[in-house]
């Protein structure tokens, strides 16, 4: 059994309900309403309810349908809409780190319009906005591209007038309305919610409502009928068929009873659209942004108030510390964690998968749990024959061939596991059907006997003048054929069917559906007496021969998945709809361990706390509601953990939405594609270890670039402080200050182009605010034993020691200090001995070098004199590179005794 390490929550669950549960709340009890009320329709009878929603078996008509249209509007659910562009472009700027870069450039504007610190300021701001607000732009278009651009009809019977005869026409299916006759056919959609008026061997798909991968019968039905009243659930009413489903054999009629928003699919799309949960990646940019301010405005003030002391000048004082202000500030982490996320979706759309939510790639890196449905993701979702058994569970090719006659032969619509049979015999060429056998008569499939016969000749062999030799061939539901046989085959030999015997083969059948599979019985008769037609009443004395055990087959590549999502830290669970027979041998098929199957209402009974507990040691969850697939969602978070979760059904859509990352198809239903974060053009776990990987690496590369200038500039501060308290004149000018901070950040935009070590890629990585703050602490004063260093040489050595030559010593620390955080991003950006065990991507390695070549450049260029720099003599080099060199072999020695000390490192 999978046991997950409940994890520590990082803060308290607010006093009374959260917006999600208020949410939960109210999808619930409007779910529940329209399941009551459609439940009452089911119970009353079909002339009862067209006469509910006026109308008559005939239909309406023309100008009655245009009334209703106006008046309950369009068939169409909820959908979440893009916010027009101009919305999404301010939401790109609605970032803490910018709202600090803005409110610093306003400061320097009302302080000096011609501060050049203002226009660098205001390009960092905008262009960081726009690349983000670009990315996620295009990503959501791409992902309305996904979308069918073709009309969906529906066959509606509709009258000119009042005395005029019915006419069935295709209308667009956003067009029908309350009371509009239906008719159905195999392979239609359903419209609306409609209640059966006639039915016909009626067999429909419910996967996307209810999770099950097999059709389920609806009643044969007449005008007259009387309702039913044995259950309160919409979805298993036998003469009720839901928007969302569709229709996989027979035919059918029926009444739309709710449209729209009014349905039962309507009433779970509505409560799914508004505002989105806040994910980990949310959270932890959030929690990151927002301990760097606080040391913003503990430590802005403080050197504010020593330059103001000891200078004397307060107007200088205040613009150094709006300078230190910048410096402590990730300027361009906006624009990075963009970068960062761009770059993984143009990775990831070439892998055949569209990210609507940039935010999303990270996540996917940082899930830990990843909760799937089990049709078409862990399985093929096409039904194929596992086994054909004789009496004793013995695999027996007599029985196959039974079965594969009754499919083969029958005229009407054959259904999933007729096509299996015919399609694993086809394959394995096993049985021939020749001139052995021709078609006399067929008693067809219904579902109140559930069984369907077939009626062959067995044709004589050449020159014999012989009668031809009928048989009866039945299959069907094992306890619906058992009562109609009187014998059994038992190894070649017909034997009288004895209550020992009955209670034998019924046990053969119970046990394989115990393994999940469904099973029908194969039974034969031979007639005395041929005829020409035959009836349900031949259907007796019959000899059972053997069952047939059909499964919805684990994909080839699931269980090799799975591995490959283990080995990257991630547990898997199945929360599915599906029946807990066939999902429990599913899981058990791919290798997952199962232990105990837990069910859906069991989960209604238990409080927050023990299905917190109950999540954590469970890997199956079976017959789900969507109510409950959300809750079991936020049961993992609420446990700390980040949640996945894989579904492509209108039943999976709230779950999709409280993920941490919802992931989806491009074949789901379109409220699941909306509530999705990720979509995926082949439903496949193997495309989703590659995310994780990628986001990973995406998330990687975004805590460099916090760690390395967090730490960077901590260090540049605290020196700052230094120098403030002991040195006559300003260290270095705000001016300065600015373009080292300016310099240093353009050179970490190659950063998402950067490669991260393997051994980071295998666990899922978290945002931890606590961990960055302790890095920077850690590692930051490392450079300020060296920048104390340069301050003592420029002092001692060069006499940069009065105020006449100060620029001398500004431009001094202005080189060391650029170099060593520009060299500095080698020895963080991995665990390893930088350049030896682990070498940064070319990107960045050219970055560096530009990084540094400028900052040698500027004290010698025409812009020094503007900025305040000096040349500097060959005589400094040296020292320089010496000091470079002891800051990074020191860096080497506390990084090696912080990663046994903590264990982690990014």
């Amino acid at each position: 059994m999978t046991m997950l390490t409940p994890r520590t929550p990082t803060k308290l669950a607010p006093p009374g309900p959260s917006r999600r549960e208020r949410k939960a709340a109210e999808l619930q009890a409007r779910t529940r309403l329209v399941g009551e009320r459609l439940a009452s329709i089911s119970a009353r009878s079909g002339v009862q309810v067209l006469q509910d929603v006026d109308t008559s078996p005939a239909g309406l008509t023309h100008a009655e349908a245009a009334l209703r249209l106006e008046r309950h509007g369009s068939n169409t659910v909820a959908h979440e809409r893009a916010p027009r562009w101009y919305r999404q472009l301010a939401k790109a700027y609605w970032n803490p780190f910018i709202g600090v870069l803005v409110f610093l450039a306003a400061v320097m504007y009302w302080q000096d319009p011609a501060d050049p610190g203002v226009v660098i300021l205001s390009v960092m701001v905008g262009i960081s906005g726009l690349l983000r607000f670009w990315q996620e732009f295009r990503s959501g278009r791409a992902a309305d591209a996904l979308k069918e651009l073709v009309t969906t009809t529906c066959a509606v019977q509709r009258r000119a007038g009042s005395g005029s005869a019915p006419t069935t026409f295709e209308v667009p299916m956003d067009q029908v309305v309350p009371g509009d006759v239906v008719k159905l056919a195999a392979g239609d959609l359903i419209p609306a919610d409609l209640r059966i008026v006639t039915a016909k061997d009626l067999g429909v798909s419910q996967a996307a409502l209810s999770g099950e991968s097999l059709p389920v019968a609806k009643a044969d039905t007449r005008a007259q009928d009387l309702g039913q009243q044995d259950t309160t659930d919409p979805v298993e009413a036998d003469n009720l068929v839901l928007m969302g489903t569709s229709v996989t054999s027979g035919t059918a009629t029926g009444v739309v009873v709710a449209t729209g928003a009014d349905t039962y699919f309507g009433s779970m799309a509505g409560s799914l659209v508004g505002e989105r949960p806040q994910t980990s990646f949310d959270t932890g940019v959030r929690r990151v942004s927002f301990l760097l301010i606080r040391f913003m405005l503990v430590m802005v003030p403080v050197v504010f108030m020593i330059n103001g002391f000891t200078k004397g000048d307060w107007d200088e004082a205040f613009l150094f510390g709006i300078a230190v202000a910048v410096g402590l500030t990730p300027e361009m982490l906006p624009m990075v964690v963009s970068a960062n996320l761009a770059r993984g979706a143009v990775a990831m759309s070439k892998r055949k998968v569209v990210v609507k939510r940039l935010g999303a790639i990270q996540n996917l890196g940082a899930m830990d749990v990843l909760c799937t449905d089990k049709t078409g993701t862990l399985t093929e979702d096409r039904i194929v024959l596992d086994r054909h058994l004789d009496v004793h569970g013995n695999e027996d090719g007599e029985v196959l061939e039974y079965g594969y006659l009754n499919a083969r032969f029958q005229t009407g619509l054959k259904n999933l596991m007729d096509q299996a049979v015919i399609d694993r015999v086809d394959e394995a060429e096993e049985v021939v059907v020749d001139a052995r056998f021709s078609m006399v008569d067929e008693i067809p499939f219904d579902f109140a006997r559930r069984r369907m016969s077939v009626v062959l000749a067995r044709n004589p062999l050449v020159g014999d003048a012989a009668q031809r030799e009928h048989i009866m061939i039945t299959k069907g539901a094992v306890e619906e054929v058992l009562d109609r046989c009187t014998h059994l085959t038992d190894r070649g030999e017909r034997v009288e069917l004895t209550e020992q015997l009955r209670w034998h083969v019924t046990r053969i059948a119970e046990d394989d559906n115990r393994q999940g599979l469904r099973v029908l019985a194969v039974a034969t008769r031979t007639i005395d007496t041929p005829r020409e037609t035959y009836a349900v009443a031949d259907e007796d004395g019959l000899t059972l021969v053997g069952f047939l055990a059909f499964l919805d087959p684990p994909k080839a590549d699931a269980a090799r998945a799975l591995t490959g999502l283990a080995d990257k830290g991630i547990a898997v669970k199945v929360v599915t709809g599906d029946n807990d027979l066939v999902a429990a041998r599913v899981c058990a098929d791919v290798g997952i361990d199962v232990g105990q199957v837990v069910l859906g209402p069991e989960t209604d009974r238990l409080d927050d706390a023990e299905l917190r507990r109950l999540a954590a040691r469970t890997t199956v969850f079976a017959k789900v509601n969507p109510v409950q697939k959300a809750r079991i969602v936020r049961a993992l978070q609420a446990d700390g953990h980040t949640v996945g979760f894989l579904g492509d059904g209108i039943n999976d859509a709230a779950a999709l939405r409280d993920a941490d990352v919802g992931i989806s198809v491009d074949t789901a239903v379109d409220i699941a594609k909306e509530s999705a974060d990720i979509i995926l053009l082949e439903k496949d776990l193997t495309v989703l270890e590659q995310g994780v990987v990628q986001g990973r690496t995406t998330f990687g590369n975004t805590i460099k670039y916090i760690k390395m200038t967090a730490s960077s500039n901590f260090g540049n501060v605290f020196s700052v402080l230094v120098a403030s308290a002991f040195i006559p004149f300003q260290p270095m000018l705000a001016i300065m200050l600015l373009v080292q901070n300016l310099v240093y950040d353009i050179s970490q935009l190659a950063t998402p182009w950067d490669r991260m070590d393997e051994e980071y890629l295998r666990e899922p990585r978290n945002w931890d605010a606590k961990g960055i703050g302790r890095f920077m602490v850690t590692i930051g004063p490392i450079s300020s034993i060296f920048d104390i260093s340069m301050f003592l040489i420029m002092w001692h050595v060069f006499a940069a020691n009065s105020e006449a030559s100060q620029s001398l010593f500004q431009s001094g620390w202005f080189i060391e200090g650029l170099l060593s955080q520009t060299l500095i991003v080698h020895m963080i950006r991995t665990r390893k001995i930088p350049f030896i065990q682990s070498r940064a991507s070319w990107p960045v390695m050219v970055m560096t070098v530009l990084a540094v070549l400028t900052g040698l450049w500027l004290p010698f260029s025409p812009l020094a004199p503007s900025l305040g720099f000096v040349a500097l003599p060959a005589s400094y080099f040296p020292w320089l590179i010496g000091v470079l060199l002891a800051y990074c072999t020191l860096t080497q020695f506390v990084k090696t005794w912080y990663v046994r000390r903590f264990d982690t490192w990014l």
